[in-house]
């Protein structure tokens, strides 16, 4: 059949070396489409037919799913993403945006079209400064002096053509009043000592038992084989006297 490849006849095992082929074949394949490129193959006379494989499949976007701040402090929102393709800053296009909840509707406050365009929101006003590298695939904000009204979710989307679907990603911001107070590792390690040492207590008393019984097993067998020699030789005494 034109435009498939065929395989070499072999006279024995050709129906496992045919499975093997194909085995090949569908492992390679996704990893052609992975970034979008496209693939070639020879057509009826000899003739290369080209196929466009489904691009965008590779963007992803990271972000912190929730994000704990300290009220007063600085926050780095971080953003980062992958594509297949390297950054054209006349296509490329980036939107932050705010909701005070999952539901409410989003306020755009940062976006780039070519170069960064801070829109300064009433609510952030000059608190929000642009701290990545689109050229290194990295679009995080940094949001400075915090505040309890900031709290929220912010939505990073990104789109990097010729990837055609548009990242996304959303980060759950909370501030706190105060920092959270360390663990106190001291009971742990008091509890872990105290496990420890008694399975220690526990191996040495089974250890001594074990000794013990071995050594009484070992004094008993010693004294079953004295008392067996003595019969022994009290027999062949009485054998000789009756001889006599």
């Amino acid at each position: 059949m034109p435009g498939y490849l065929a395989l070499p006849s072999v006279s024995r095992g050709s129906v496992s070396f045919s499975l093997w082929v194909s085995w090949i074949l569908i492992c390679m394949l996704p990893r052609v489409q992975k970034c979008g490129h496209s693939w070639k193959r020879k057509g009826a006379g000899g003739r290369r037919e080209g196929r466009h494989l489904p691009s965008g499949w590779s963007m992803e976007v990271t972000v912190p799913h929730t994000l704990n701040i300290l009220n007063g402090s600085d926050a780095r929102l971080s953003c980062t993403f992958n594509s297949c393709y390297t950054v054209n800053h006349k296509q490329f296009s980036l939107n932050w945006t705010y909701q005070e909840c999952s539901n409410c509707s989003e306020e755009m406050f940062l976006q780039f079209r070519m170069k960064i365009i801070n829109l300064k929101l009433e609510r952030f006003r000059d608190r929000v400064e642009f701290s990545g590298n689109p050229s290194k695939y990295d679009v995080s904000v940094t949001l400075k002096n915090v505040q309890l009204e900031d709290e929220g979710f912010y939505n990073c989307y990104v789109t990097n053509p010729p990837d055609r679907h548009r990242g996304h990603g959303k980060i759950n911001l909370q501030v706190l009043l105060e920092e959270p107070p360390e663990r106190d590792s001291t009971v742990a390690v008091v509890v872990g000592a105290s496990v420890g040492g008694f399975l220690a207590v526990v191996i040495l008393v089974l250890m001594v038992i074990k000794c013990v019984r071995r050594k009484k097993e070992q004094k008993l067998s010693t004294d079953d084989l004295k008392t067996e020699e003595e019969g022994k030789t009290d027999g062949e005494g009485n054998v000789d006297d009756g001889t006599k």
